[in-house]
């Protein structure tokens, strides 16, 4: 299967692009991009792709996360082992707590490009082009931090390349063996309000391990995990330079990650974003908000998998705490009576930011378990799965969304504010949200 050129893709237009000053130079990186070896491979597309299916027909859960947008000043081992540790603490417990098999993906390795509400940042009379994350330009407010430099997609293949080098040490090295659940949050938890309820299920954790022990058990599910990658493919330039016809299937993957999404601002049925991607075999997610209509849905799916294939897409909803409950239900119904078979994830962090009194840009806490809690409520209510949760994060103890057990104020916000884009929850807060979603998930009978 061919895809479309680059060209054919820019005649049909796409939003949230790059203004590059020198085409010649726009494409000489992208012809770098093409000879770069694959950052991940068609097969693990595939397997991803199968346990999404899964998680469709309600036989798994989701967990995605990860920052809003990476940086390469970020690209180091404590970071990526902090992220790392955050998700896999809050798999065990959502496995354990709720048993469930839980699908790993990291919103990581790639997540270097945001869309922006404004071309342009004004300060103090100066106007500049807005930040639109490390793949496109600087985060300094000057005019040349601020110009759309394509060597940086390049920087993002070798930023990527080093992320998941260091992921897949991680998981498969030891570090992601379930006896060493105590240690990835020895630091942390002690001070955490979850502290008690995470000891709790370590020890019983322990327990079943010494058993499995003492009568010769030892799968390798104990030592090491699967653990995925993801992005939002949004530049177009990229995404398109990184699509390889896989030799086993002869089908075109992106192969910067194993799965990516279409944002809310980027989904126009008409438009080059979803052109591009209704060609590529990797499972792909779509994000739905408040100005999503069931037939927007449905012909959405249509385009991205008229053959139907399962866990090829999955349907990521951000409402708002507000909206969730009034917006879902006619999505839902309209989409499960069409007979489509999709994996529902509820994104609790877009809907809920504001502006704080102290002029951050922030989330609250309770605004997001309350949008996580609406999302559980339809599926019940409906009788479908509510399949996943996709959440930003971060494995620091940042002070960037208010609330939580820890109780952080908009006068806390200025303590570990580090973002350049979106608030993310802490680790305290990301592990005090894999709980109550255990609860919800273990209830949901």
């Amino acid at each position: 299967m061919s895809i479309p050129s680059l060209d054919e893709l820019r005649a049909i237009g796409a939003a949230q692009q790059p203004t590059y000053a020198d085409p010649a130079v726009r494409d000489a990186a992208v012809e770098r991009l093409r000879r770069m070896p694959p950052l991940v491979f068609a097969g693990e597309c595939d397997q991803l792709r199968d346990r999404l299916g899964d998680v469709a027909r309600g036989k798994a859960f989701l967990l995605q996360g990860g920052d809003c947008a990476e940086t390469f000043e970020g690209v180091t081992a404590e970071n990526v082992r902090n992220k790392l540790r955050v998700l896999l603490s809050m798999a065990v417990v959502l496995t354990y707590a709720a048993s469930v098999p839980v699908v790993k993906v990291g919103r990581l390795a790639g997540q270097y490009a945001k869309p922006r509400s404004s071309n342009d940042e004004t300060r103090d009379g100066v106007t500049l082009p807005a930040y639109r994350g490390d793949a496109v330009n600087g985060f300094d407010f000057t005019a040349e931090a601020r110009a759309h430099d394509p060597h940086r997609l390049v920087e993002v293949y070798h930023a990527s390349a080093a992320t998941l080098n260091l992921a897949r040490a991680f998981t498969t090295g030891g570090y992601a063996d379930l006896r060493q659940m105590h240690s990835w949050n020895t630091d942390f938890v002690k001070n955490s309000p979850v502290k008690e309820r995470y000891e709790r299920i370590g020890t019983e954790i322990d327990r079943a391990l010494a058993f499995m022990d003492a009568i010769g058990v030892d799968p390798d599910e104990f030592h090491t995990v699967d653990f995925y990658s993801s992005h939002e493919a949004l530049i177009l330039e990229y995404e398109h330079a990184m699509t390889r016809i896989d030799q086993r299937t002869e089908l075109p993957y992106d192969v910067s990650a194993h799965f990516v999404w279409i944002g809310e601002r980027t989904r126009q049925l008409d438009g080059a974003h979803l052109e591009l991607l209704r060609h590529i075999a990797n499972p792909i997610g779509v994000k739905l908000g408040p100005t999503s209509t069931a037939d927007d849905a449905i012909a959405l799916y249509e385009k991205l998998n008229p053959e139907h294939v399962p866990g090829k897409v999955s349907f990521i909803t951000r409402f708002g705490a507000g909206k969730i409950r009034d917006g879902l239900p006619p999505l839902i119904e309209k989409v499960t009576a069409a007979g489509l078979e999709v994996a529902w994830i509820c994104d609790p962090m877009h809907g809920n930011t504001f502006e704080a009194s102290t002029g951050y840009k922030t989330r609250e806490f309770d605004d997001v378990i309350d949008e996580v809690r609406g999302f559980f409520e339809v599926h019940r209510a409906l009788g479908t799965w509510p399949g996943g949760l996709h959440v930003e994060l971060t494995g620091d103890d940042v002070t960037e969304c208010l609330g939580g057990g820890l109780k952080v104020s908009a006068e806390d916000l200025k303590n570990r504010y580090e973002t350049l884009c979106d608030p993310r929850l802490n680790r305290a807060q990301s592990l005090e949200l894999a709980f109550l979603v255990a609860e919800m998930l273990a209830s949901r009978d």
